[in-house]
């Protein structure tokens, strides 16, 4: 299946990029970078700049009907970017109404609150998001790796990058349509 990772330009953090890409394309699947704006992205470790990576497609080019699910990696400026961009949050917003599966690690999940889409939803995130989660109508909770079922698609969400192993492990099954 092709999976889109949607970044923005640059403050992707790296790891929670190529983990779960590596662990997609190792699976069978197709990673595509989809970013907001055509040429390379600037990968983050931190806050110290780290590799570029080429991109794909561009968000208000790209459709979410042509992926099978989408991951939202994280860094602090990667999601605060998405998130301001309209292109960028309606495309995530689309996978929602298509019932497509949704992975988002770290920070990325503020990028799903801006697309309106944690109502109603049970996920975690990096700690300092919690408040953001909880006034958009989700509940945050403290776990390694939660899936919630509660709405029109999937959701799949990880804290920080330490969780990767099980984060990536729960978007594959998910996205594969097996139990996680």
């Amino acid at each position: 299946m092709r999976i889109a990772f949607l970044v923005a330009p640059e403050g992707v953090e790296q790891v929670e990029l190529t983990e779960p890409w590596k662990a997609a394309s190792d699976a069978g699947h197709e990673p595509v970078l989809v970013s907001t704006e055509p040429g390379k992205i600037q990968a983050f470790n931190h806050l110290d700049k780290a590799d570029t990576f080429p991109v794909d497609e561009v968000a208000g080019e790209a459709s979410a009907g042509s992926f099978g699910g989408l991951v939202l990696p994280g860094g602090v400026a990667n999601p605060d970017f998405l998130r301001m961009d309209d292109k960028a949050v309606a495309f995530v917003k689309d996978f929602f109404e298509q019932g497509r599966p949704v992975a988002a690690i770290c920070h990325a999940p503020w990028t799903l609150v801006e697309a309106d889409v944690v109502r109603g939803r049970v996920l975690t995130s990096w700690p300092s998001l919690r408040t953001d989660i909880t006034n958009a109508g989700g509940t945050w909770v403290d776990e390694q790796v939660k899936i919630c079922d509660h709405g029109s698609n999937k959701l799949v969400t990880s804290r920080k990058p330490d969780d990767l192993k099980a984060f990536c492990d729960a978007f594959l099954h998910v996205f594969a349509g097996e139990p996680g």
